[in-house]
């Protein structure tokens, strides 16, 4: 017995070495940068795009200087621990895409005309950023003539802050760089260093089991990737970022501390908030107040939010919250209005009803109501919906919600919404910096390496992000169910794994195929698309590639009209007009440009058999909205009824040869107070997937009372429902001069 007692405990200790040497991934491949496909995309394709364009603005009654390009300032690769999750078996995914994978998606698939690299940088050690770095410069040269690309790449990473509290959060931004010379750029990406994330680096004993479980090499592979993560060293914070070593990771804490690392590097870069009203991360009260603050924004590189991807809407204002706070700073539960149930409100109204069930008192049943409010906002940062313990799809129903915003993000936040941030105003800043003058863009936020996804609404599980409601689950497992409780709970984040802080199974129903920044420029050279993003020359689509011009005419002295992201003083009323035509209905399958470049297994891998392949038959646009925002003369002076939206409703032609509207305001010449106004071009509806979110069975009330959330691990559901694609202008700063 003592022979079989040892030889067991020897095999047992030979398989946790093993184990732990998996876990190491001292046996895993990294994840490169790849090497882009060389073929050539015909010249033709590429003029085809500006001619569809140019016989639009005929039906239009104006020709245009500029032609309209698509592009995506949003792309994550395997380098990103999330989407290399996302990618793996256990989540159903079809494998790790490269930086080079992206450059064929933007160039074969969706046919882009410029897009950008956006890892997570806390991700991003200095091999991964040379590899990158790498990687883009090769697209670029595949891609031919400079002067005349098929497709421009731009470099840059995501600065990806989480806090605890709304006074620590800050949220996501991205940085994208004009230049690709090593002394044009920075050293080393920037990363946000966060109060809160929600992946650590695992244990290797975890990854090695993992493995061990899996059977798949790429589980190996992951195991590398996560080690290499944590091997990398941190950069010193009191050393000035040129003389600090290159083999580190380089942090900022807040907005104003990106800010001034990039003025140290003095290269020029745009820096994109995206995801501001995403409730999966932001703390509950969490406001946008704090980042007009002196300081904590920069007018030169921030000109541009992302007003709409893959992962929801944020663009409107709503006057209810999630939670408010008393004059002592203590946080109350508000009561459900319409079109929204605070999520804290409902928590109450499970713990009341399981209470009530259980055969308690009303006495009692009534306390436990109010502690589980409580409770529920005493979590800390976003992960209140542990409070009530057992807590399914079912029983939150849709609280938490915007009911009527148009695909919102999940966990709405409104005062962090586009918005409620171009009310803001702040004196005590510098005068460039006391309002955010923001064009509108949008993009995907793509977890599965595939730029421009919303050309076509197939493949749910590829094309859209929702796997990544799955990606905690798959590093740790899917947490045992729980028993409901009729009491509610505190929470403690660090006493719960990462697969209970997302509340996955609602909101793998908010993740739709990403959005598209279009821009009016000259050419298509890298210069030329930089210098119209810095001038805000821009709009956002929900995916498809509407055609928006909107122009205040009467703006300049010389008579000519000013276009979109324009910013001008004016005392006269202004008048202006804009023009618009639908997407192109898309053909199935992908163009012979495509099909000729790719091999049919590289197709379906990569595009999911499925490519942008237009026909000559163009959606109409119903109606044009105009959206009128003052903002406000105080950082305290009430937004109610500062923001107007829609302001105007200006029908458009029955035909699908697009829509052309005026119209001024009259108001603005007798109120003598800046103005900002923006439009929505919108589309006929369309399927759309997850377009009807939690797909709520409602009460004679509208209340929801059964939601069917859209199951994430089942990729042959793409849960169609009709919605209005659209496209959103810039604004244009009218500012009164009264």
């Amino acid at each position: 017995m003592r022979k079989v007692s040892i030889a067991v405990l020897g095999a047992l200790l030979l398989a946790l070495g093993c184990v732990y040497v998996v876990g190491m991934g001292w046996l895993g491949t990294r994840v490169d940068g790849g090497t882009p496909t060389r073929a050539e995309l015909p010249a033709a394709d590429v003029l085809a795009r500006k001619a569809r364009q140019d016989a639009a603005t005929l039906h239009l009654a104006g020709g245009a200087e500029k032609q309209i390009l698509f592009g995506d300032l949003h792309v994550h690769t395997g380098y990103s621990g999330d989407a290399f999750l996302v990618g793996l078996p256990i989540t159903g995914g079809s494998g790790t895409r490269s930086v080079s994978d992206a450059c064929d998606f933007a160039r074969f698939c969706s046919g882009l005309d410029f897009w950008s690299i956006n890892d997570h940088a806390g991700y991003l050690t200095p091999r991964r950023w040379s590899e990158t770095k790498a990687a883009i410069r090769q697209c670029n040269e595949v891609a031919g003539d400079a002067a005349n690309p098929d497709v421009v790449a731009f470099l840059g990473w995501e600065w990806t802050q989480m806090g605890t509290t709304p006074e620590n959060h800050y949220g996501h931004k991205n940085v994208v760089l004009r230049d690709l010379d090593d002394e044009r750029i920075p050293l080393r990406p920037i990363a946000a260093d966060s109060p809160a994330a929600y992946f650590g680096t695992p244990s290797p004993m975890l990854l090695g089991l993992l493995a061990a479980v899996g059977r798949d090499a790429a589980y190996f592979d992951f195991a590398k990737h996560q080690m290499e993560t944590a091997d990398a060293p941190r950069c010193s914070d009191d050393v000035p970022v040129r003389e600090l070593p290159e083999a580190c990771r380089e942090y900022a804490a807040t907005p104003g501390e990106l800010f001034a690392k990039l003025d140290d590097w003095g290269h020029e870069a745009l820096v994109i908030p995206h995801g501001t009203t995403w409730g999966m991360y932001t703390p509950p009260g969490s406001s946008y107040d704090k980042q007009i603050a002196p300081g904590e924004h920069d007018p030169q590189r921030q000109r541009l939010v992302e007003v709409y991807s893959g992962h929801g809407n944020t663009e409107e204002y709503r006057a209810w919250r999630g939670v408010e706070f008393e004059a002592d700073g203590s946080a109350r539960c508000p009561e459900p209005s319409e079109h929204y149930v605070p999520q804290c409100w409902r928590a109450g109204e499970i713990i009341r009803e399981r209470c009530t069930a259980a055969g308690a008192s009303e006495e009692l049943c009534a306390v436990r109501e109010r502690d589980a409010r409580r409770l529920f906002l005493e979590a800390e940062g976003a992960v209140g919906h542990l409070s009530v313990p057992g807590a399914t799809a079912l029983d939150w129903r849709d609280a938490g919600q915007c009911q009527d915003c148009f695909l919102p993000a999940f966990g709405y936040r409104p005062r962090n919404s586009v918005q409620y941030m171009l009310s803001l105003r702040q004196p005590e800043a510098p005068a460039a910096a006391q309002r955010f003058r923001f064009g509108f863009i949008g993009s995907s936020d793509t977890h599965t390496t595939r730029p421009g996804t919303g050309y076509k609404e197939v493949a749910r599980d590829e094309m859209s992000d929702v796997r990544i409601a799955l990606s905690a689950e798959a590093l740790v497992g899917v947490a045992a169910p729980e028993a409901p409780a009729a009491e509610a709970r505190a929470v403690v984040r660090g006493d719960y794994q990462p697969s209970r802080w997302l509340d996955s199974e609602r909101a793998g129903s908010f993740f739709s195929t990403g959005g598209l920044v279009a821009l009016h420029s000259p050419g298509r050279d890298r210069d030329a698309i930089f210098a119209a993003l810095s001038r805000r020359e821009t709009y956002g689509t929900s995916g498809p590639r509407i055609l928006l011009w909107f122009d205040l005419l009467n703006g300049d002295a010389s008579g000519q009209a000013l276009p979109m992201g324009s910013a001008v003083a004016m005392s006269a009323s202004p008048r202006f007009e804009v023009r618009a035509a639908g997407s192109l209905v898309q053909r199935s399958g992908c163009p012979a440009s495509a099909s000729g470049a790719l091999e049919p297994e590289q197709l379906e891998w990569l595009c999911s058999g499925e490519c942008y392949n237009p026909s000559e038959i163009r959606r109409r646009i119903s109606r044009i909205e105009v959206v009128r925002i003052r903002p406000r003369r105080s950082l305290d002076e009430p937004v109610a009824g500062l923001i107007d939206d829609p302001w105007r409703v200006l029908p458009c032609p029955s035909g699908g040869d697009g829509c052309r509207v005026r119209f001024e305001d009259p108001e603005f010449a007798r109120a003598g107070r800046d103005a900002v106004y923006y439009v929505r071009a919108i589309e006929d509806p369309s399927p759309g997937i997850n377009g009807d979110g939690l797909r709520c069975q409602r009460d004679a009330e509208g209340a929801c009372i059964a939601p069917r959330a859209c199951d994430v691990a089942n990729p042959q559901d793409d849960c169609l429902a009709p919605i209005e694609q659209r496209a959103w202008s810039s604004p244009i700063f009218v500012d009164s001069d009264a």
